[in-house]
């Protein structure tokens, strides 16, 4: 065990993402048995404590066996209809195995404009940590019904990469049928080497990976290019085979499993320096002194008892700079009511944001994890 290994000892919010050809077996259907295994571990690791977040791919895949198709269909509305039955299957089946355990679970479908439009960003956020609060384990997929080829994400590592990076993971966990990255593609190189650890922004990496499988439109190529993305918000990613037993438990022993990509900043300061590369902002909330105080000192989040006054025109979810009564910027960060909203709260406690605007969509006008201190 290595002292990096430790990261996932010590990680508190994992995104686990398992793939469609662990899932179905190769094709032949749901693996109730291995689904089943995959649940117990990650019951036991919640039991623990730790935050968990699940990417499934898989509904696709079990569209084609319930329809009895040969192949993975070539047009987009065939595999959008493939997507429709087969996740009927996969969420029973989730919510089924779950109980068991008496774990809730919660289905979410996502797009990639879910997470490219601030407003949704937010709000996708905002359901997946009240789930988290709720120890609800939400089970996500891409929403292949509805998504279009200019707006999917193209696959489920891609999806689970910027789940990671949208709620703060500590840890992406990545099942797949192989052991791990190689430095050579094992299938047709019997001295390829296991890569037990590698820095996830490595250059040199994509020239490893290989191509993706029958099922999954992903492949190693996919998962590398996951951990890159997660990376920049400072998330570890390990790849390692599904098939292991109790993978995910000896995972947080710390066991060297699988492949670690490690990011080259912590969390903190990677979601940081992402929020403070937003130079352009839509506008500005005025802080009261108090407010800088808290926001400098104490690393509070921003409440609208703290702000004197807005300025510009923007929606929840932009980037908005907090100043201070002499215009000095203080921070800059994701706001979560717009302009409109923002100035009619301004000044009151957050006990008086229903009362204001008839709904609370936070209590806080800027989360602390959602803001950078200049």
């Amino acid at each position: 065990m290595t002292g990096n290994r430790d990261r996932l000892r010590n990680a508190r919010r994992w995104v686990v993402k398992i793939g469609s050809a662990l899932l179905t077996a190769n094709g032949q259907g749901l693996d109730q048995n291995a689904m089943a295994a995959w649940v117990r571990q990650m019951a036991f690791l919640a039991d623990k404590g730790i935050e968990l977040i699940l990417v499934s791919s898989g509904a696709v895949a079990e569209g084609m066996v319930r329809m009895g198709l040969p192949g993975r269909p070539d047009t987009l509305h065939e595999l959008q209809a493939c997507a429709a039955i087969g996740q009927m299957g996969l969420v029973q089946a989730y919510e089924f195995h779950f109980r068991n355990h008496n774990r809730k679970a919660a289905q979410i479908l996502l797009t990639h404009e879910d997470l490219a439009n601030r407003t949704r960003y937010l709000n996708a956020r905002s359901t997946l940590t009240t789930l988290i609060a709720w120890q609800v384990i939400p089970v996500i997929n891409e929403n292949d019904t509805v998504a279009t080829d200019e707006i999917r994400f193209g696959d489920n590592d891609t999806l689970a990469a910027l789940v990671a990076n949208l709620i703060d993971a500590d840890a992406l966990v990545i099942l797949t049928d192989q052991e791990g990255m190689f430095d050579r593609d094992p299938r047709h190189d019997p001295d390829a080497r296991l890569l037990p650890e590698v820095r996830a922004l490595d250059d040199g990496l994509m020239g490893m990976a290989g191509g993706g499988g029958i099922l999954g439109r992903g492949g190693m190529v996919t998962k590398v290019r996951a951990a890159r993305y997660a990376a920049l918000s400072g998330c570890s990613t390990v790849i390692a085979s599904g098939v292991t037993p109790d993978v995910l438990i000896r995972l947080a022993d710390g066991e060297s499993l699988g492949t670690l990509l490690l990011p080259d900043e912590d969390r903190q300061t990677a979601r940081k320096q992402w929020l403070a590369a937003h130079l352009q902002t839509a506008g500005r909330l005025v802080l009261d002194d108090g407010a800088v105080r808290a926001l400098r000192n104490n690393g509070r989040s921003l409440l609208p008892v703290g702000v004197t006054r807005v300025e510009g025109v923007f929606a929840r979810g932009e980037i908005v700079a907090c100043v201070d009564v002499s215009g000095r910027q203080v921070a800059v960060g994701l706001v979560n009511y717009s302009a409109e909203e923002a100035a009619r709260i301004a000044g009151s406690s957050s006990e008086k944001i229903a009362g204001i605007l008839g709904y609370v969509d936070e209590i806080e006008l800027m989360h602390r994890d959602n803001m950078t201190i200049l």
